[in-house]
């Protein structure tokens, strides 16, 4: 009887798997509605939903720097239903904070797909007092803690960017957390602090209006929209590369045959022209590839920032 029972639970599994998907599917995007990360998980949502014949819908959940809906997903159904947008946040929260995240991102989390990955770029007040990244390293280091830098939220891959900077170049910054990186843009402008890291379509009009300055961007190499811009090495801080990504991961246990077809279908949408310009408008690079590269991109990151967090001997609230 127990071999029967198993046999029908599993044949309905399978007509699952096969007849995916056959309702609507929720993509959890745990940051603000209208944030950069937001509108990307959009521009997703209805390129899956074009795709797949299925409404795709959008869900934000916000708090804790992206943990609340973080773990929403984490405890949810793993039948390709519920899926979570990450973004930087989902690793270094992670690692900063384990305790108020509260959730594994290599443990509770099936990778579907890394859909594009690109730099920050420090930004400077047109009114400081040095005009390039060298200059800026040599100030902080003559003047400790009288340079502020605002950044999304403690934890956060911006914060983080920071504690990277100031271990790898002995720097004496002071972080100034805001609730995201609009409001601390704000005051980068009005002169209340001096430093930030931004999205490179985020800062670029500051920058080209005259009302800030550009010091580095943290790739590898530069950027096409901003190709006067020095990367991190070539400006003198070697060893400080960040890189914002965005991805979608399904909760653990999730049916590979679900996270293939959803893999498959991420792959087709970003093999479309309209995908590849709006992105590079966007600054990042298209980062296609199996659910295996996401898997690789997540634990790198992971385990990177966490080693920050014992090296810098960080204590983050």
């Amino acid at each position: 009887m127990r071999i029967l029972i198993s046999f029908f639970c599993l044949l309905l599994a399978s007509h699952a798997v096969a007849d995916y998907p056959d309702k609507p599917i929720k993509i959890i995007v745990p940051f603000a509605a209208g944030a950069g990360t937001d509108a990307v998980a959009r521009f997703t949502a209805v390129k899956l939903e074009a795709q797949l014949k299925q409404p795709v819908i959008v869900e934000n959940r916000v708090g804790a720097s992206g943990a609340i809906g973080t773990q929403f997903v984490a405890g949810s159904a793993p039948d390709g239903y519920t899926l979570l947008f990450v973004a930087s946040p989902f690793t270094t929260v992670a690692a900063a904070t384990p305790t108020v995240a509260n959730y594994d991102p290599i443990k509770q989390f099936a990778p579907i797909a890394l859909i594009a990955a690109g730099p920050l770029v420090w930004i400077a007040n047109a009114q400081a007092p040095f005009t390039t990244m060298r200059e800026m390293i040599a100030f902080a280091q003559a003047n400790p803690g009288k340079l502020a830098y605002g950044s999304a939220g403690a934890g956060g891959v911006n914060h983080l960017a920071l504690e990277l900077f100031k271990l790898k170049t002995g720097s004496d910054i002071l972080h100034v957390p805001y609730k995201g990186v609009a409001p601390a843009t704000t005051d980068l402008l009005g002169g209340s602090i001096a430093l930030l890291t931004g999205s490179i379509p985020a800062v670029l009009p500051h920058v080209k209006g005259g009302k800030a300055r550009a010091l580095a961007v943290t790739g590898d190499k530069r950027s096409p929209l901003m190709p006067e811009v020095p990367t991190m090495k070539e400006a003198g801080a070697n060893g400080t590369e960040v890189y914002n990504y965005w991805g979608l991961v399904a909760p653990v246990g999730t049916p590979a045959a679900i996270v293939n077809r959803l893999n498959a279908e991420v792959q087709k949408f970003l093999a479309q022209k309209d995908v590849q310009e709006r992105l590079a408008g966007d600054g990042v690079d298209l980062t296609p590839g199996g659910p295996d590269r996401l898997a690789a991109f997540i634990a790198n990151d992971y385990n990177g920032w966490k080693k920050l967090v014992i090296d810098a001997k960080l204590k983050v609230e």
